[in-house]
């Protein structure tokens, strides 16, 4: 039987769109869309590609050290990027940074706009807890 588990961060978004920040369902962790916002859920940052893209990674461990996850067991990710022939090469060079020699799965998709005027970036991901960290 499966164990599930939901992360908050307590802040107004999840209760006004009815979402958590994270859900784990057995073995398997499902992370919502992460971006650079503060701990009152503010955007951070705006129009600010490198710095959104810190935070964001900063918000992604904050999801990781919840569940006791490590970014070695992230399997799959998703970015959103607004503008990405402009912000490609942050893109790549930041995903470098936080994976080091990691290699999971990954799609960029260039997109018009985020939810929040300012948003640059947004990443979502997959996490295998079995996985050794």
């Amino acid at each position: 039987m499966s164990t599930i588990d939901v992360f908050q961060y307590g802040v107004p978004a999840e209760s006004d769109f009815g979402y958590a920040q994270a859900i784990r369902s057995g073995e398997l962790i499902h992370v919502s869309g992460q971006l650079a916002f503060d701990e009152a859920g503010e955007l951070l940052h705006a129009d600010d590609f490198a710095a959104q893209l810190t935070r964001t990674h900063a918000n992604m461990d904050r999801v990781l050290d919840h569940y006791g996850a490590t970014r070695n067991q992230i399997v799959s990710q998703t970015l959103y990027v607004v503008n990405l022939r402009q912000n490609a090469a942050a893109t790549m060079k930041g995903n470098l940074r936080y994976f080091g020699d990691h290699r999971p799965a990954s799609t960029v998709l260039g997109v018009t706009e985020l939810a929040l005027p300012g948003q640059l970036i947004e990443i979502s991901c997959v996490i295998d807890t079995k996985l050794p960290a």
